[in-house]
């Protein structure tokens, strides 16, 4: 089948995959990323055909032209989510359709066929159904799933491509940062922005986060994990960091979050942490947050905790603020209790240890 909205996948199993043992060294310690299962799923794209030749097959270098598309214009998206092994022994995968939704989303910004929602959640099934053993099975593991598209048609030439390749791989990972879930120091870049309005700040491309690759090396020089990158208009307001986005607890429990408008990538962790936030109670408000004001309000004692949110950290605490002109901590460096709860909810949710009131849990036996 070929062309439409669903897909027959066709299963090349690996004829040699990684032997046991082997594997079993490789996931004592995998980090984040740097580790991968024995499978890809590969799904192509013509114009006037649509989407065809849907396979699931070994894990290989892709073949690729020096004047392929994605080489010279750079139209290319990517998702992140993750599979987690429950305790009654079946994988859970946490909102895989808003993934599809924001992965469709990222497509048409680029000027991109959006792979149709069914298409993207078959693909992670079949991986997860072959590369099942590489699900880790600890406290802060996962199988942290890449599905990415990019521009294959050979040309030179500045309009969309005909041709794409869908691509999804699997990783077995850890705790995002090295310390594990330990407040992160977070620097304030007065030179680099993300997005400005109009461009693809909204859109999940490769380019957003080339971009912020030099501000990233800035933070690391001033002792850093993460660059808190401001608005482009102003250099003003707080927009959100290298990869994830940001939250403001007040002394009144309230949490603020600076408000979507095309320059921040619509998290899907920031719409869960915002829904169990509210259905605990909290006031959240999305607003614009001003650095100075950040700034007062720790000083005055308004604001008791900052965290950031997205798929791959899931809720970190952020603990010390560097600037050009110094630096302030937050809650005297430590994790904040909203925080802390927040994260514990979210986790017990995605490992399907909570009841799942909202239907977010996509279960495989």
């Amino acid at each position: 089948m070929s062309g439409g909205d669903k897909l027959d996948f066709e299963i090349r199993p690996n004829p040699q995959p990684v032997a046991l043992a082997e594997r079993d060294a490789l996931m004592a310690n995998p980090g984040f990323g740097r580790v991968f299962t024995d499978h890809m799923v590969t799904v192509r794209y013509a114009e006037g055909k649509g989407w065809y030749d849907a396979r699931v097959e070994a894990r290989a270098p892709i073949p690729m032209d020096p004047a392929s598309a994605v080489l010279h214009y750079a139209q290319e998206i990517f998702e992140g989510l993750k599979a987690y092994r429950a305790v009654d022994g079946s994988v859970t995968m946490f909102r895989p359709d808003a993934n599809a939704a924001r992965f469709a989303e990222s497509a048409r910004r680029m000027a991109m066929p959006p792979l149709p929602q069914q298409v993207f959640l078959d693909s992670l099934r079949h991986l997860i159904e072959i590369d099942r053993a590489w699900l880790p099975n600890t406290e802060e593991g996962s199988l942290y799933l890449r599905p990415f598209m990019f521009a294959n048609e050979v040309f030179l030439g500045v309009r969309p491509s005909n041709e794409y390749l869908y691509v999804l791989i699997g990783s077995p990972v850890d705790s995002y940062f090295a310390r594990g879930v330990q407040p992160v120091n977070v620097w304030v870049s007065p030179t680099y922005t993300r997005a400005a309005p109009g461009g693809t700040g909204e859109a999940k491309c490769g380019g957003n986060y080339a971009a912020s690759l030099a501000a990233q090396a800035e933070a690391s020089e001033h002792g850093c994990e993460q660059v808190v990158f401001l608005d482009a208009a102003e250099r003003k307001y707080v927009d959100e960091l290298t990869g994830m986005n940001i939250f403001f607890v007040y002394d009144d429990g309230s949490l603020v979050t600076p408000p979507l408008g095309g320059t921040i990538l619509q998290g899907i962790t920031r719409d869960s942490v915002m829904t169990l936030a509210r259905a605990a109670g909290r006031t959240v408000v999305e607003r614009p947050v001003a650095f100075d004001q950040w700034q007062a309000d720790v000083a005055s004692g308004r604001l008791r905790e900052v965290f950031a949110c997205g798929t791959a950290a899931v809720i970190t605490p952020i603990g010390v603020v560097r600037h050009p002109d110094g630096e302030f901590s937050i809650a005297d460096g430590r994790p904040g209790e909203v925080t802390m709860g927040l994260r514990q909810n979210l986790v017990d949710l995605q490992r399907g240890r909570a009841e799942d009131v909202n239907g977010w849990i996509h279960r495989i036996r």
